[in-house]
């Protein structure tokens, strides 16, 4: 008002000043000499002062609204700047958008539902139950984007503030146990962290709301086309609902790393007591292994016989490893008295589906702790109509490892040899196994048969084969002589002669003369063809000696004779 009525002083001031100078060029024109008073000269100086006056205050407003525009310029481009650091792929921000385009489907959506109500009680035209279908369809389209969108309107953020899910983790009670607490627990602190880093871009998306929301209240402050004011409005909401999920999100991670910090300690205490644990399991299998290490050196210089020393090695390492696994077993059964109970129900099944194997075990206890059979041995065994003849390389809990080796067996029956065969130790309970070499026996008996004619002289046939078998069996005749006086401690032994024997049989096409000997378990086809070719060579040197074999004697008669007439028939 104040400035309206400065406006029209000056314009009657103007006017006033237009007339009088009207009559003054008037009175010039008239040539009169008129002189203003001073009254009139001052009343004139003001009205220029005062335009000059308005004139300021117009260029004043000018500036004033340049300033305006200006700051709203720089305004405006703070706040693009802004929207460029609130980036569209904020998890947060897409996560309000959702939730407000949520919010904005569902208010549609009961916007159409009343429509459709009121349509299906007030339809008339065929207009109205076109728009009332097309509500319908529309009605299901929302529908399912509400569903998609997993809008709700209490919760904005219920994704983002939910912590990642804590699964309990069971107590450690093994070694294997340690590497899944470890691993529970980077799993744990790799959440936790995920989980903080969504705090902390949520901070950092508030504090530029903040400014955001200061730089709009600014023009809403200047600008007076009220244009901001709504936008001020709708930033002060969005704002306040971040902070609200601020504070949320600091109470939940507060809570949530308490809950990690208890979880975590109790898997390192799980852990320090399994470390605890191993550490003393590995201090007593040390002590066994050096304890079972001392014990083999003494096995080693005490027992000179490698048989013995090896199948005391082998007691020994089934002793030591035994004592581990109890070691073992008992460090990690809390309830003893419990796994007896359950061994007890499961015996009888496992010994009828193990049967073999219990069987095998028990056979190896008797080879063992019996001495029938020893590492070295050279033994026969029958296997499903076979025979192999090899010497024993191994003895382990379940079979005995054989090394087929040529004999008479193999040249006879085989006609194969040197296969590693594998003997189940329980067939020394079901199948034929001999032992050449049982205790200090290392020799057997071998023999020849030879073939003479019955008008030979078998007297000196005889006399010759004995000679020949003692002179080439003598060595073996005085060992088997020391065997068998040992032999006596462990058996009652009836017969020990050891010298060669002479036998004869009368057969079909001869007198078999026999020559049985002692000869080295391992190698008996090497005095067997020694002393076979031995007699043969004696034979031949005699001449009232004939070596007999199986012969025919053809007759052939040459004369022929006429066909004889039988019943009209030449016969």
């Amino acid at each position: 008002m104040k400035h309206s009525f400065l406006f029209l002083c000056v314009i009657l001031f103007n006017s006033s000043l237009f007339a009088l100078t009207d009559v003054v060029d008037a009175n010039e024109t008239n040539e009169l000499n008129i002189t203003l008073t001073q009254e009139q000269l001052e009343a004139i100086e003001q009205i220029k002062l005062e335009e000059q006056r308005l004139r300021a205050e117009k260029r004043a407003l000018e500036r004033k609204e340049l300033q305006r525009q200006q700051k709203i310029a720089s305004y405006e481009l703070e706040l693009l700047k802004l929207e460029k650091e609130i980036s569209d792929e904020n998890s947060w921000i897409k996560s309000y958008a959702s939730y407000i385009t949520s919010l904005e489907v569902r208010n549609s959506l009961e916007e159409i539902k009343k429509r459709i109500n009121y349509l299906n009680k007030n339809a008339k035209t065929a207009s109205d139950r076109d728009e009332l279908n097309a509500l319908i369809s529309k009605e299901k389209i929302l529908t399912s984007q509400v569903d998609k969108l997993k809008g709700d309107s209490g919760a904005p953020f219920a994704d983002l503030l939910t912590p990642p899910a804590i699964v309990e983790m069971e107590k450690i009670t093994n070694p294997f146990d340690i590497f899944t607490g470890l691993s529970t627990i980077k799993v744990l602190n790799t959440n936790f962290e995920e989980y903080r880093l969504k705090r902390d871009s949520l901070m950092d998306l508030i504090v530029l709301l903040r400014k955001e929301n200061a730089i709009y209240k600014l023009l809403a402050s200047i600008d007076n086309s009220g244009k901001y004011k709504e936008i001020k409005k709708y930033k002060e909401t969005q704002l306040e609902r971040f902070e609200t999920a601020l504070d949320t999100i600091n109470v939940t991670l507060d809570v949530y790393q308490k809950r990690l910090e208890i979880i975590e300690n109790d898997i390192n205490k799980g852990i320090e007591k399994q470390t605890y644990r191993l550490a003393k399991i590995g201090t007593s299998i040390f002590v066994v292994l050096f304890i079972f290490f001392l014990l083999k050196l003494i096995v080693k210089r005490y027992i000179t016989d490698n048989e013995r020393f090896y199948m005391a090695n082998k007691i020994i390492t089934f002793m030591n490893v035994t004592v581990i696994i109890f070691i073992l077993f008992f460090s990690y059964i809390e309830n003893a008295g419990y796994l007896v109970t359950i061994l007890g129900f499961a015996s009888a099944g496992i010994a009828i589906a193990m049967k073999d194997w219990f069987m095998s075990i028990l056979g190896w206890l008797v080879i063992v702790f019996g001495g029938s059979i020893h590492v070295g041995d050279r033994i026969r065994v029958d296997m499903d109509g076979m025979q192999y003849v090899g010497d024993v390389m191994d003895i382990s809990l379940l079979r005995m490892t054989i090394l087929e080796d040529i004999t008479l067996t193999s040249i006879m029956r085989n006609r194969r040899a040197g296969r590693i065969i594998f003997v189940p130790n329980n067939y020394i309970f079901t199948r034929m196994i001999a032992n050449y070499t049982h205790n200090s026996l290392k020799t057997v008996w071998d023999g020849v048969k030879i073939t003479i004619t019955f008008d030979s002289n078998h007297k000196k046939a005889m006399h010759l084969t004995k000679e020949i078998t003692k002179k080439f069996s003598k060595g073996y005749t005085e060992i088997t002589r020391k065997q068998l006086n040992k032999l006596r401690q462990h058996y009652s032994l009836k017969n020990t002669n050891v010298e060669p024997r002479i036998f004869s049989f009368i057969e079909p096409n001869g007198i078999d003369i026999e020559a049985w000997y002692l000869t080295n378990a391992y190698g008996t086809l090497t005095l067997r063809s020694v002393i076979s070719l031995e007699i043969v060579d004696a034979f031949n040197a005699e001449d009232d000696i004939t070596i007999a074999y199986p012969t025919q004697q053809l007759h052939v008669n040459m004369k022929s004779q006429k066909p004889i007439e039988h019943n009209s028939e030449m016969v």
